[in-house]
């Protein structure tokens, strides 16, 4: 009998949708299970402004996961995001041995990890993650693994990744009352990267910018390690709210706009009226001129802030690999052109890489957070543990509602 499949969940946590990938490792690729998206609530800017919102997203999408066969959907690595999230490098130094004749070993590793991050990492953040950039054996540099090597001072420099403590409390917390364990909390741009990038790209230096509805993420990676993650406050629902209130239309009509009739290439020559609705019943035209305007003037204020944050982090016209978008604002026609003006430098669309299964729904640039949160997860055998019985399921805390149609597409066959 064929071994049952060891499944890790990856959920995107966003604050206009909830993204959720079900998946296992086979035959060293990531085969998609199941998966399913749908209308967040409670989220602000990307943290939680409630608990109850963000649990009923989240239970929506995993309901129908968790009656699965006989499996259950406990645990997932989670998505988190927000302006909130820092990116510092710091340095720390150990004796590992009077002489020089002492092997390092992870424990060594451990001990100047926590040098590095005590004391340097105010008390109100959480860690998410610390990414070894190089080690320095007795004053010799530029090593990546020092494990096995012989010497008496090992010193590390490193980037320490963090969060606000009680915003990563919260969304852990909404987790909980949709019966989730949150495994891990991952930016949402690192987790893009992780579906989408090649190897050689991240050793040559390129940046993934994940586009949400109310924030945009960077990430930066060169010599094959994350080298800064950033965090711009305003998405593609900015567009939408100023087409909105310029415009003097409700949201719906002005996403509508959006979708339909907005391109990041302001120079081809379209129309000058946009038309919204049925002739001779309701029939909307607007000046194509100022769509544009409104649309342009924002997305230079987000890539204009992301270009700022690439500054910060000395990678400005640094990137040989270019900028990868990614998120639900990568959806916007022709938006790789407008980015390359910006930021003067190659941009792509990014989809996830290398999957099998039901593979096919996935492959696009919103789903990229999900996939890479899934994959990680199998990377590191963060599995979900299989339930007991049916019958010793627990009841749903009333704040939840009720469980509907989840996974489009869900397979068994692999």
């Amino acid at each position: 009998m064929e071994e049952k499949p060891r499944f890790v969940t990856g959920l995107d946590v966003g604050t206009e949708n909830v993204r959720a990938v079900i998946g296992a490792m086979k035959d060293g690729k990531f085969a998609v299970y199941g998966y399913n998206e749908g209308k967040s609530a409670g989220m602000r800017k990307g943290v939680p402004a409630n608990l109850n919102g963000p649990a009923s997203s989240i239970d929506r999408m995993l309901g129908e996961a968790e009656r699965m066969g006989d499996y259950d959907v406990r645990s997932a690595y989670v998505s988190i995001n927000g302006s909130q999230i820092l990116s510092t490098r710091t340095e720390g130094m150990i004796a590992v041995g009077s002489t020089n004749e002492h092997e390092i070993d992870d424990s060594d590793l451990d001990r100047v990890e926590d040098v590095a991050v005590t004391g340097r990492i105010p008390a109100n953040r959480d860690v998410l993650d610390v990414v070894p950039l190089e080690y320095a054996i007795d004053g010799q540099g530029g090593i990546k693994d020092p494990v096995g090597m012989s010497g008496a001072r090992l010193e590390m420099r490193a980037n320490v990744i963090s969060a606000l403590t009680p915003n990563c409390d919260h969304l852990r917390k909404a987790t909980e009352h949709a019966e989730v364990h949150a495994d891990r909390l991952v930016p949402s741009a690192v987790a893009a990267a992780r579906a989408v990038l090649t190897e050689k790209q991240k050793e040559n230096g390129v940046a993934v910018i994940d586009m949400g509805a109310a924030t945009t993420s960077v990430a930066v990676y060169e010599e094959g390690d994350l080298q800064y993650v950033g965090v711009v406050p305003a998405g593609s629902n900015n567009i939408t709210n100023d087409l909105a209130i310029l415009l003097a239309i409700d949201p719906d009509m002005a996403e509508e706009i959006k979708t339909r009739f907005v391109t990041g290439d302001f120079t081809t020559e379209k129309s000058p009226v946009i038309k919204i609705g049925k002739e001779g019943k309701g029939e909307r035209n607007f000046d194509r001129k100022e769509v544009d305007n409104v649309v342009k003037l924002r997305l230079e204020e987000i890539f204009g802030e992301i270009r700022k944050k690439l500054k910060t982090a000395k990678y400005d016209q640094r990137l040989p690999e270019g900028v990868i978008l990614t998120g639900g604002g990568a959806r916007m026609r022709d938006i790789e052109l407008f980015a390359k003006y910006a930021l003067e430098a190659s941009v792509k669309i990014g989809v996830p890489l290398e999957l099998t299964g039901v593979s096919e729904a996935v492959e696009r640039p919103e789903f990229a957070v999900a996939v890479g949160l899934a994959i990680m997860a199998a990377e590191e055998q963060a599995y979900s543990v299989p339930k007991q019985s049916k019958k010793s399921k627990k009841a749903k805390p009333a704040l939840k509602a009720p469980s509907t149609n989840i996974f489009k597409k869900l397979f068994s066959k692999f």
